[in-house]
C-alpha cells in the first residue's frame, strides 16, 4: 500500500529531523558555516522542546516546526527534484499546490519528531568546504541509546549567502528519490498529479486536526 509505504518514509524523515533537534556536543564556533545552520536550528527547537505544555498543541507545534526550518530548506527546489518528470508536465497551480502539501506533508513529520522524540545525541564529522564551492554535504552521526548510530548527510547549496539544506540520506537513502519514487507510482494508480495532490492535502488536514 503506498500509504504504508509513505509512513515508512515519513518514519526516515523523522530520523533525520532528530539529527537536528538533539543538543549538539560541541562549540558552535567550531563548526563551518553550513554546520553552524544545522545546529541553530537544533539549538532553537530544542530549547521550545523544553516546554511540555507548548507541545500539547499540535497546529501550534507545527506552525512554528514551519517557521524554523523553513528558512534554512529550499523548498522551491526540492518540489520539482521529487516530483521529477512530472514537474514540466504540471501547471502552474498545481505545481505550487504540490510545493505547499508537500511542505506541509515534511514539517508534519518533524513536528510529530519534536513532539515525540527525545534522548539523542548528535556528531558533527569533519567537513571539508573547497574555496568558491557552492554545494556541501554536511555528514552526522545520530547516536541513540543501545542503538547503532545512524549516518545522516544533508545535501546543503549555498543561495544568497545562506546554506540550505535539499535533500538529506539516511544511511545513504536519498529522502528525495524515495519520494519521488513513492509520488510517481501514486500518480500512476490515481491517474494524475491533482488527484494526488487532493489526497494529500486532505490527510494533511485531517493530521494537523488531530492531537
Amino acid at each position: 500500500m503506498l500509504n504504508r509505504n509513505r509512513s515508512n518514509i515519513i518514519a526516515v524523515f523523522i530520523m533525520a529531523f532528530l539529527a537536528m533537534v538533539v543538543m549538539v556536543d560541541v562549540c558552535a564556533a567550531s563548526l563551518q558555516l553550513p554546520q553552524q545552520t544545522i545546529a541553530t536550528v537544533s539549538d532553537t527547537l530544542q530549547k521550545k522542546l523544553q516546554d511540555k505544555s507548548f507541545t500539547q498543541d499540535f497546529a501550534r507545534v507545527t506552525q512554528f516546526v514551519n517557521s524554523v526550518i523553513e528558512p534554512h530548506t529550499d523548498f522551491d527546489r526540492i518540489a520539482p527534484l521529487v516530483l521529477g518528470k512530472h514537474w514540466k508536465t504540471a501547471t502552474e497551480p498545481d505545481r505550487e499546490r504540490f510545493k505547499h502539501e508537500f511542505q506541509t506533508l515534511i514539517v508534519r513529520a518533524y513536528a510529530r519528531a519534536f513532539v515525540e522524540y527525545n534522548d539523542w545525541k548528535i556528531d558533527y564529522l569533519p567537513l571539508d568546504i573547497p574555496k568558491d564551492t557552492t554545494k556541501v554535504v554536511v555528514k552526522t552521526r545520530v547516536l541513540q541509546p543501545r542503538l547503532q548510530p545512524v549516518e545522516v548527510d544533508y545535501r546543503m547549496f549555498l543561495n544568497n549567502g545562506e546554506w540550505k539544506v535539499y535533500d538529506i540520506l539516511i544511511d545513504g537513502v536519498s529522502l528525495i528519490t524515495t519520494y519521488r519514487s513513492s509520488f510517481n507510482d501514486e500518480i500512476q494508480k490515481k491517474g494524475s498529479l491533482a488527484a494526488v495532490i487532493d489526497n494529500l492535502a486532505q490527510r494533511n488536514s485531517e493530521a494537523l486536526k488531530s492531537k
